[in-house]
């Protein structure tokens, strides 16, 4: 797995559909066009080919959710192989890889394991494969990743020892040092160790989701027997020293593994390993509990403790570990053996983010220092009510400072005219001061009304202890609908001025959280328009009624009003294309699968209609094939900050219409979930977003397109180089011209 002198990613997991680099990048012009230009050059029919699984036939231009999310893993990983990123930083890009794996292993592979098992003859509507065939292919493109994370992990620790620091294992201790490690373990480890040999009388021991384990054999008389040390302890320092200032430090996993022979000193270890378990999160909370006679947050916190049990999912080791110790591990796991993956690095990469602490006066290793400024568009003198009643604004993070929105809430809680506040709270920071200032509006006798979402994935605990402090305040606290959640980003400050009521709304595209808003690209839109308004208190309205926006004039609001509408507007561009006009779709987003949008924007591909879009992560279409989406492109961006922002964008101006959102384009999030896009009516705002999608399309530092064959690879610098996340830092910074609006 390595990276060719063009910066094509080189992805041995190809689109199954796709011959390999058969399929020419084509021009954009409609399928029609298209075949005819094939058909004139000579090209044959076969370059793309359409398969058939089970019963289905298969489109070339679909690709696996699951195995497209590897790739975007991928896409992470070689941002720590870049020599352009900063050396520590390109650390920390390999833990992200590391946990992202987790996630996807504990959250993706844990619920198409759980489909498997129930019923392995249904397929997914894409590229039509059951749950086992999706699960060999996540297996065996694991390990390929797996070995390509090593190569990079390598290369940059030897990059590292430039700098003073070390991590080595005990084959590079000199005689003192061995010597000195050895009183070490003595003296402060093996008496906190709890060793256990797996016997008739000590069965098998509960193993900690993610935590690291040793594992030995160790012969005996009768039976080989199989013994399990934990190695983590809130005593312990995960890098041990090896000799003061040295630099050079052991892992505390690898010190206890080394002197196993010391713990089980009465037999001899014939191997040795160390392992870590991931286990399985997949809980449907609605389901589980629904008839259980206790409140939702109990619930909640009962689910929170039964992830903790739930059955394993994968097996990482490292070392080369007797087949007969991988056997009765599995066994004792539940796992099969493809369910097992050998590692020659760190199992927990944790221990980065100590090594960067020590390295942290070294500039040059690091991204240059980012701030969040304050918009433009603000008057840090004026209050922020008048400045939003004046005209609408927004802020764009990471590059300008949530502090704006922070303000307005602040304001909002100590105005005698605020009569109420509500909004939604999906993820918020530990230390939140949106929540504080809720909590003040509230002591100081404003009606306050949040909607928090309990199921909010591996979240549920903060939001649990934040949901009763707000309650015990005064405010307000419900937690949406059964089977639903509520993933929009909406506030609304109600309040009266000339003896009128009037609104203050707010809708953004990510979380109300200060420290996500710092690493995070996201847009916050903040309005005085009455009829946003309106469709805000109507959806606040029916979350509190348990029910769902049924009609909207302005706003996209999913479950019912979302998907339709944007069917509806892709439509109308295609409408265009058969009046003469020019039709354009743009979208940027995390994710594409839901399959009616994307069938839509296939058809939309094929009359013409030119579409734009950057997507970070998932996209279960593939761009550029020729019949089918030869004029779609997909960029994704992967850098220095998460990309998160949602943008909806129809037609060319002046007629165009913009649209923010907190909703990805994914099924679960257009028919399952309470999503709100809002519009953009103010011309100068909708000038901006239109030049930020822009600068996204021509990033060629950061952004990668997407290939006709599910492939990605950067673009080649041929003028100026655009890397999208910095320059609008230096728009933020005022590092060069920007226009005020």
């Amino acid at each position: 797995m390595e990276i060719n002198k063009k910066n094509e990613i080189d992805v041995t997991e190809n689109n199954p559909i796709i011959e390999k680099n058969k399929v020419p990048q084509p021009e954009m012009k409609s399928g029609l066009q298209e075949k005819k230009k094939l058909k004139a050059e000579g090209t044959k029919a076969e370059n793309v080919k359409e398969v058939v699984r089970g019963k289905h036939k298969v489109l070339p231009c679909y690709d696996n959710r699951e195995l497209s999310w590897l790739k975007f893993n991928e896409r992470v990983l070689d941002e720590a192989s870049d020599e352009d990123v900063p050396l520590c930083e390109r650390l920390t890009f390999v833990s992200i890889f590391s946990t992202n794996l987790d996630e996807f292993y504990r959250v993706r592979v844990g619920s198409i394991y759980d489909q498997m098992i129930i019923s392995d003859k249904k397929r997914e509507n894409k590229t039509y494969m059951t749950s086992s065939e999706q699960l060999e292919r996540i297996f065996k493109r694991t390990k390929e990743l797996l070995k390509k994370k090593e190569h990079i992990y390598n290369d940059l620790m030897k990059e590292v020892k430039n700098y003073g620091v070390q991590i080595v294992n005990f084959d590079k201790l000199s005689k003192e040092e061995k010597d000195g490690m050895e009183n070490y373990f003595k003296n402060n480890v093996m008496p906190l160790l709890s060793p256990q040999v797996i016997g008739k009388k000590h069965p098998f021991p509960f193993l900690n989701n993610q935590e690291i384990y040793a594992v030995a054999l160790l012969e005996s008389k009768n039976n080989d027997k199989i013994c399990i040390v934990p190695c983590r302890s809130s005593v312990f320092n995960r890098l041990v020293q090896i000799v003061p200032g040295s630099g050079r430090y052991m892992l505390i996993e690898e010190l206890i593994l080394h002197y196993m022979p010391m713990i089980f000193e009465n037999y001899t270890v014939k191997s040795k390993s160390l392992i870590r378990i991931t286990r399985n999160a997949d809980i449907d909370i609605d389901e589980i509990f629904a008839d259980e006679d206790i409140s939702y947050r109990e619930s909640m916190e009962e689910m929170i403790r039964m992830r903790t049990k739930l059955c394993p999912i994968r097996m990482e080791y490292s070392r080369v570990l007797d087949e007969k110790v991988i056997r009765s591990l599995c066994k004792e796991l539940n796992l099969k053996k493809e369910q097992t993956f050998h590692q020659e690095t760190p199992l927990d990469f944790d221990f980065v983010f100590k090594i960067q602490d020590m390295l942290r006066n070294r500039k040059e290793l690091f991204f240059k220092r980012r701030i969040p400024q304050v918009s433009t568009a603000i008057d840090k003198t004026q209050p922020m009510f008048d400045q939003i009643e004046k005209k609408d604004i927004l802020l764009s993070y990471p590059f300008e400072s949530m502090t704006s929105f922070i303000n307005l809430l602040k304001e909002a809680a100590a105005d005698p005219n605020v009569a109420s506040i509500k909004m939604t709270l999906y993820r918020v920071a530990k230390n939140s001061q949106v929540v504080e200032a809720l909590i003040d509006a509230a002591e100081n006798g404003k009606e306050v009304v949040v909607m928090v979402e309990l199921r909010a994935r591996f979240d549920e605990q903060n939001n649990i202890e934040w949901s009763r402090r707000m309650e015990d305040a005064g405010c307000r606290i419900i937690y949406g609908i059964d089977h639903t959640k509520v993933h929009s980003k909406i506030c609304l400050i109600s309040y009266k001025k000339d003896n009128q009521v009037k609104h203050i709304t707010q809708v953004g595209t990510g979380n109300y959280n200060e420290k996500t808003s710092k690493l995070y690209t996201d847009l916050s839109l903040m309005t005085a328009n009455e009829d946003i308004a309106k469709e805000v208190a109507e959806v606040f309205n029916k979350i509190c009624l348990e029910q769902v926006v049924e009609e909207t004039e302005h706003l996209l609001v999913s479950p019912k009003c979302m998907q339709s509408k944007i069917v509806e507007l892709i439509d109308n561009e295609i409408e265009k294309i058969a009046e003469g006009k020019e039709g354009y779709i743009g979208f940027k987003c995390n994710s594409l699968t839901d399959k009616v949008i994307i069938k839509k924007l296939i058809e939309a591909s094929n009359k013409g209609v030119k579409v734009d879009m950057v997507i970070r992560g998932i996209s279960c279409l593939i761009a550029g094939v020729p019949g089918y989406t030869e004029n779609i492109t997909i960029k994704s961006i992967v850098g220095r900050y998460l990309e998160h922002s949602r943008i909806y964008i129809f037609g060319k101006e002046p007629l165009d219409k913009i649209y923010i959102s907190s909703a990805d384009l994914m099924t679960r999030n257009t028919v399952r979930r309470v999503e709100v896009a809002a519009p953009i009516y103010d011309e100068a705002i909708k000038k901006r977003i239109r030049g930020m999608f822009n600068i996204m399309l021509s990033d060629n530092v950061k952004g990668r397109r997407m290939k006709p064959n599910g492939k990605y690879c950067k673009d080649e610098i041929t003028g100026e180089a655009i890397n999208s996340q910095e320059y609008f830092f230096e728009e933020a910074y005022g590092e060069h011209k920007v226009e005020k609006y």
